[in-house]
């Protein structure tokens, strides 16, 4: 990449350095990845505001696609385990495939590789639009698309993710990627509730055949940016070796691994949305579909919210990552045992908030400390693990809760989430040589992460991160 020394790296951890200079990988300071432009500041990038206007429209069509390919599947088969399937075989080609994909992105112009993915998500849209439309649909077809739409995103993910900072730079890359999260929970307000009025008036049809038009937003964007504006990028030329590379440069910096192992578990277990709405809607609520694009709607509202709180913060923190990972395991927790339908879904609106914000803090943190020219093998390992644990956890959400209750298969989510913050905090809590310290005086932090005192100098005073 063009930019200054520095910038997409992060300084190696020392246990020994004060709190306030270290990097990371302590619950302290992320990289610096944020810019001093404002809450929009990426939109002033014509490159950006071009895919940016794609992609809103593509992901209104995504949305609605996955609400009535859920639905769909649910109606077949009358089966949470059947939904958990479907979304198993659309992850399971990232769990697979992820690392070959991060290849390819690093190997190849990106622009290019996302014409191509785009066309070919178009086409897994149409096709089962049309299979649907002609009355001929049977949900091994449903699984079929899902598992070809999930082997175009091993490539389109990694390239797409990567794409980002060759439009707006390393300073306006962490505004991009929240902007990015707002533009995509903004067409989660609109597709769920579209497609809960299209199911129940036309059928689920209808939601994919317009998905696969709507394809055509973010092609046309790609097509019509100035490639004399883009970032230079360091390709990674043929050569063997390269997974293996892009896996020891991931497990030889803290700051790279231990986020990707927090959020593999979290959305292994913690992100099994589909099933969980779908089967509290059916089985707890005893609604239909448009109470389900609801619950999607107030989830999707939080999470534009934290999209826009984290595109106004100019750094990612590690105690941010860990913080929202806790907050959201509890509040999963709360929702599973929630008393009424208006308490649960006023709570899928902090969630929404706390996943937005693991996501967007993991995401622009990682990016930012991965060296340029492995920044695909990078991204395509996070994604892996984001979304490729989905085809080992999403069976088994959906067997505990056809078996157990949609409560019990949502508690367990929650659970293992707040364990798995729990745990990777404290670990990075140790790494750093840190500890908690809780102040109740007016006027300071609650809860900081202090320096350990050091043996022999009782004197020293800590400094909060």
């Amino acid at each position: 990449m063009s930019t200054g020394p520095g910038a997409d790296s992060a300084p190696a951890p020392n246990r020994h350095h004060d709190a306030r200079t270290t990097s990371l990988p302590h619950p302290g300071r992320g990289p610096e990845t944020g810019s001093k432009g404002g809450t929009f500041s990426s939109l002033r990038v014509r490159n950006y505001r071009l895919f940016a206007t794609g992609q809103v429209v593509s992901n209104t069509g995504t949305w609605m696609q996955r609400i009535a390919q859920d639905w769909l599947v649910l109606s077949i088969t009358g089966s949470s385990a059947a939904v958990g399937i479907t979304t198993a075989l659309q992850f399971l080609p990232m769990l697979l495939l992820g690392l070959y994909g991060g290849v390819i992105a690093d190997r190849y112009p990106k622009r290019q590789l996302l014409l191509v993915t785009q066309a070919a998500m178009a086409v897994t849209g149409l096709a089962l639009g049309v299979l649907t439309l002609t009355g001929h649909v049977q949900v091994w077809h449903v699984y079929l698309t899902a598992l070809a739409l999930g082997l175009v995103t091993v490539v389109d993910n990694p390239a797409r993710q990567a794409f980002v900072v060759e439009m707006v730079g390393p300073a306006d890359l962490r505004n991009a990627v929240s902007l990015n999260s707002a533009n995509f929970q903004s067409a989660r307000l609109v597709g769920p509730a579209v497609a809960g009025v299209l199911i129940s008036a036309v059928g689920s049809g209808w939601a994919f055949l317009l998905n696969g038009l709507s394809f055509a937003a973010p092609i046309a964007a790609l097509l019509l940016m100035r490639a004399s504006e883009l970032h230079k990028a360091d390709r990674a030329p043929r050569g063997k070796g390269q997974l293996k590379e892009g896996l020891r440069h991931v497990a030889e910096r803290p700051e790279l691994i231990w986020p990707i192992v927090l959020v593999g578990f979290i959305g292994t277990f913690g992100f099994n949305f589909p099933i969980w709405l779908t089967a509290f809607v059916n089985d707890v609520f005893h609604a239909d579909a448009s109470t389900y694009g609801l619950l999607n709607t107030l989830m999707a509202a939080g999470s534009l919210v934290g999209a826009l709180l984290a595109a106004r913060r100019g750094t990612s923190r590690m105690r941010m990552l860990v913080g929202a990972a806790l907050a959201f395991g509890l509040l999963e927790i709360a929702a599973a045992l929630a008393p009424s339908f208006w308490v649960f879904a006023l709570l899928l609106v902090p969630i929404g908030m706390c996943g937005l914000t693991i996501n967007v803090t993991a995401n622009s943190g990682i990016q930012l400390a991965s060296d340029p020219a492995m920044r695909g093998r990078v991204m395509s390992l996070f994604m892996m693990v984001f979304m490729g644990g989905t085809p080992l956890g999403a069976p088994l959400v959906g067997w505990v809760t056809d078996v157990y209750g949609p409560r019990v298969g949502f508690l367990a989510g929650g659970v293992v989430s707040t364990l798995a913050a729990t745990a990777i905090g404290l670990v990075l809590l140790r790494a750093g040589d840190l500890r908690v310290r809780v102040d109740f005086r007016r006027g300071s932090r609650l809860v900081a992460f202090v320096p350990r005192q050091p043996v022999g100098d009782p004197g020293r005073v800590p400094a909060a991160v």
